[in-house]
């Protein structure tokens, strides 16, 4: 689509000092976007998000993208399984931003142990970090504490005093957690078609973002 894209648009291309005669293939692309490693691609996705002034409030949330194959072949030939991706997304909730992004094919591990992977990566970037009560955990909240976060995550109503640790959460910028709603909902419009996991990692392409390296998960 980027090549496409670049074809018709001619002042683009004369900005960057090409002509329509010397875009690559298509497939060139996808093949040197690939080879880009997860830690370039994470250096350029925080550029990207400086460049729209972050207010240093984040939220955090996960959804998944669907994924089948076009060829009943290529799935036998190449043992693909996979049907999901589960994408968690760190979000400035001012500009919209996305600051960080994890991408994976198991559900192994509590969404909460993922956030605070995601927030210690990031903790010179956030003052508070926001999200729903499925992160809600003793330890990621201490964690965001002891590195200078300050966690808006609701509490599981299980107690009384359950209510009194709600009330005291910052409304104002606990209520912009929607606006990683907004982000998922805009990506899967615009990107959902490009996003997939890489070989021998639970890594994803989401625009220019990445996540650590760890063993090929196990496909579901």
């Amino acid at each position: 689509m980027t090549i496409d894209l670049l074809k018709v648009m001619p002042q683009i291309t004369g900005e960057i000092g090409l002509d329509a005669a010397d875009l690559p293939s298509p497939s060139t692309l996808c093949k040197a976007f690939d080879r880009i490693s997860m830690s370039v691609c994470r250096v350029l996705l925080r550029q990207s998000a400086q460049l729209h002034d972050p207010s240093k409030h984040g939220a955090i949330d996960a959804t998944f993208y669907e994924r089948s194959a076009a060829s009943r072949h290529y799935c036998q030939r190449t043992s693909y399984r996979v049907q999901k991706l589960k994408v968690t997304k760190l979000v400035d909730t001012d500009s919209q931003a996305i600051l960080d992004v994890y991408c994976s094919t198991n559900r192994e591990g509590s969404d909460a142990d993922l956030a605070e992977q995601i927030a210690r990566r990031n903790a010179g970037d956030l003052r508070s970090l926001a999200a729903d009560k499925g992160y809600d955990k003793k330890s990621l909240r201490e964690s965001l504490r002891d590195l200078g976060i300050r966690p808006l995550i609701k509490h599981r109503v299980f107690a009384h005093y359950d209510h009194a640790h709600n009330d005291r959460i910052d409304e104002q910028h606990y209520n912009q957690r929607s606006m990683t709603e907004t982000v998922n909902s805009a990506v899967k419009r615009s990107l959902g078609i490009v996003v997939h996991r890489r070989f021998r990692c639970t890594l994803c392409w989401l625009g220019n973002g990445g996540t650590r390296e760890r063993d090929r998960p196990t496909p579901q």
